[in-house]
């Protein structure tokens, strides 16, 4: 599920300050680039955690909405004084590209299956994921 949010990158010094209104997250970076990067890894972490907990993954606001959002915290720093660009997430590749962590789990197979393997050699970790991916579709 791909989705584009405005966001919102000021100068401060040395660094470009980050809000995204309608996630109500705040980062930095330090260029433009980088600030748009440190946006969109926000979103997509935010995102997943918010898909885990079973939460809807919110719409993107107007142009004018994120503004007034912005507008609310101007006292600390005004945002709306930078630029207003649109950042994109694809949320099924973040997903796939960050929470690739590994789980150990506990197989039982028949013992002369075992031999044969593991005469021919066979890692049954890469064979069991590429039959997980095969069978959910996922490869």
């Amino acid at each position: 599920m791909k989705k584009a949010y405005p966001v919102f990158i000021a100068q401060h010094n040395e660094d470009f300050l980050v809000f995204i209104p309608d996630w109500d997250i705040y980062t930095e970076g330090k260029s433009v680039p980088d600030a748009i990067a440190m946006a969109r890894d926000a979103i997509g972490l935010k995102g997943i955690d918010f898909e885990d907990d079973g939460k809807e993954i919110p719409e993107a606001s107007s142009y004018e909405e994120s503004v007034k959002k912005a507008k609310k915290d101007t006292e600390i720093f005004d945002y709306t004084k930078g630029i207003l660009t649109m950042v994109d997430v694809d949320f099924t590749e973040y997903r796939k590209r960050h929470d690739n962590r590994m789980v150990k789990k506990n197989c039982t197979i028949p013992y002369y299956l075992n031999v044969e393997a593991e005469k021919l050699g066979i890692n049954f970790s890469r064979l069991l994921q590429d039959a997980l991916l095969q069978k959910t579709g996922l490869s």
